[in-house]
């Protein structure tokens, strides 16, 4: 064993949580090398959902785990831990616009900020699950000063693994085919999906597809408003998905990538995209660390997409940041 480690997870006792934490306990976000203690974070209320959820898990004997806690207080989820993923929030209901929603969670994000800042380890990596994602990155990252900004991110990874699987759809192709799908932006309707430099097999998607209007149009609109057809579908938000795209992201942080993927990451100024904003760019990840890919080609057809994401990051982060300052 190469060593231990702490891992939290909020929200535990939900639908993502479900299938999230036994990935987790199977060593799936952090490999076979480490020990783990899990902490599982829920609201009072939930208390018989957690419970009954970890003797399930109890159940599982899974090798890698020395200790499962419940927490119902942030503090005491958060102490010491290496990996947090934030995947509770207030979910989006009928009649509410995205500005309610920003408002609802902005209170839960400043808060969990504020206690990541005073007990988890500095060297800490968060990973932002609940929508809206990469706002309430921003908002964690706007409380929690002495953690690295860059150790804080949100969740782009659905939206990757989606983009790749509409392409297997339309080509009858395996995911391992497809190099090259970048996603920009936020995770909403405006993300950007783009496959200018995507290959299947070496061959450009554009060619194998044989339909711009389709990768132009109908494939970026598939992939933007994937979560709301899979709500229409099953009466629920993704469940599994989320998990399995959230597992993705730490464990390829954590361990490294063998391809460019997508992660929402502090925007540095690439691509011409400003500082401010938790923003979707093509990443590599090695030794624990992610970079930005430079030099890549994006059409200015895709920059005018990629620039309207950014504005909206901007109006979201205007209507939560303030908003934020005037709670206690």
């Amino acid at each position: 064993m190469t060593g231990k480690l702490t891992v939290c997870v909020t929200g535990a006792g939900g639908q993502i949580g479900y299938s999230l934490v036994p990935m987790i306990c199977a060593g799936e976000a952090t490999g076979k090398d480490y020990k783990l203690t899990v902490n599982l974070l829920e609201v009072p209320q939930a208390k018989a959902a957690l419970e009954s959820f970890n003797m399930e898990l109890s159940d599982s004997a899974f090798p890698l785990v020395e200790k499962i806690n419940l927490c119902y207080d942030a503090e005491t989820a958060f102490k010491d831990c290496d990996l947090i993923f934030l995947v509770g929030a207030f979910p989006r209901g009928p009649g509410m616009d995205r500005a309610d929603l920003l408002k609802k969670n902005a209170a839960i994000f400043k808060a969990q900020g504020v206690a990541i800042n005073q007990v988890a380890k500095k060297t800490c990596r968060v990973l932002v699950v609940g929508n809206p994602a990469n706002t309430n990155a921003r908002i964690v990252q706007e409380y929690c000063p002495t953690i690295p900004k860059e150790n804080i991110t949100s969740m782009m990874r659905l939206d990757y693994n989606r983009a790749k699987g509409q392409i297997c759809e339309k080509t009858g192709c395996v995911p391992t085919d497809i190099k090259g799908v970048y996603v920009w932006g936020n995770h909403s309707n405006s993300q950007v999906p783009d496959v200018d430099n995507a290959t299947i097999k070496g061959k450009p998607v554009r060619e194998v597809v044989g339909d711009d209007n389709w990768l132009d149009v109908t494939y970026i609109d598939i992939v933007a408003k994937r979560g709301a057809a899979v709500i229409a579908a099953r009466g629920k938000s993704s469940a599994a998905s989320a998990a399995f795209a959230a597992c993705n992201h730490m464990r390829d942080w954590f361990l490294g990538t063998e391809e460019i993927v997508a992660m929402g990451v502090p925007s540095d100024g690439s691509y011409g995209i400003p500082e401010g904003v938790i923003y979707s760019y093509p990443v590599t990840c090695k030794n624990g660390k992610y970079t930005i890919v430079q030099g890549l080609n994006v059409s200015e057809k895709i920059k005018a997409k990629m620039m309207a994401s950014y504005k909206e990051l901007c109006d979201e982060r205007e209507v939560a940041i303030p908003f934020c300052a005037t709670l206690p």
